[in-house]
């Protein structure tokens, strides 16, 4: 199957002489996966995101979504298909109401009414907030405004959504709620999406990991392969392993063999498992 998204040998600098931002950095994306980009501060994910939404362009090496090769003739071509959410929600509301606000970028593209009217309550009832329509943005909790911003690309129907950082803002609760609500989209809607992220816990939700650093890509496969491969390392960089990983590390010091638990529910069922078998 050709990949929605290509990255080919991608090195961006900003400005001439410079150190590179990213470098030689390659990657593919199949529809209906769900890809995280992970690293420290200053690994490079940020100048990635700016140029998975064509705001930046690659100096050297070449993209290509669904087919299309960014460039400065096809910007609106690609942006018509990518949708970015971001770090701060507050920064998207445009509308005085929920409703308003998720239909603001249909009428932008001349969606006709009827329609839009389908769009903005179908993508609300996705994530959760159909009993919000006529409240104001700035009434909602931070994980509340999160969602509201997802419906407004969810309306959208781009083939990839982008998170960019797109929980690092929220309370444990709201980056919960969340995430959760995008893995059930994505398992309901088979939506292409990556989350760029330096949240461990989010990224272990992913289909897959690229981490990145020092502008290069340093490792790339499942999330269980980058915890039990590198944990020593994420943490070196300041990474926080998730609750569960470092739960199954400890019990395994202690003799109590077990896998490297993705989930809390996970390591319980496992924990429980070898409780019976004795």
């Amino acid at each position: 199957m050709e990949p929605l998204l290509k990255i080919e040998n991608v090195s961006f600098r900003y400005r001439e002489n410079a150190k590179w931002a990213l470098e030689d950095i390659s990657f593919q994306l199949q529809k209906g996966e769900w890809l995280a980009i992970v690293g420290h501060n200053g690994s490079g994910k940020s100048t990635l995101a700016k140029m998975l939404n064509a705001l930046h362009f690659p100096t050297e090496g070449q993209i290509t979504a669904n087919g299309t090769i960014l460039s400065e003739d096809t910007v609106w071509e690609i942006r018509d298909q990518v949708g970015m959410v971001f770090q701060h929600p507050d920064n998207q509301f445009v509308g005085t109401t929920v409703e308003d606000d998720v239909a603001f970028g249909l009428e932008n593209h001349g969606v006709p009414h009827e329609e839009m009217k389908t769009r903005v309550r179908e993508a609300l009832l996705d994530v959760g907030m159909s009993d919000f329509l006529t409240q104001e943005p700035h009434h909602l909790s931070g994980g509340q405004k999160q969602r509201v911003a997802i419906a407004s690309v969810l309306a959208l129907r781009p083939n990839l959504i982008i998170l960019d950082e797109a929980t690092s803002m929220l309370d444990p609760k709201g980056r919960k709620e969340v995430v959760k609500t995008v893995h059930e989209m994505k398992e309901r809607e088979d939506l292409t999406v990556i989350s760029i992220t330096h949240d461990l816990e989010e990224a272990a939700k992913a289909d897959r990991i690229v981490m990145l650093n020092k502008g290069r890509i340093f490792f790339e496969g499942t999330p269980q392969e980058l915890f039990q491969k590198h944990g020593d390392m994420l943490k070196e960089l300041g990474l926080d392993l998730p609750f569960p990983v470092r739960l199954a590390s400890e019990l395994n010091k202690r003799g109590l063999t077990t896998s490297s638990g993705m989930s809390e529910e996970e390591l319980v069922d496992e924990i429980w498992n070898l409780h019976l078998s004795k």
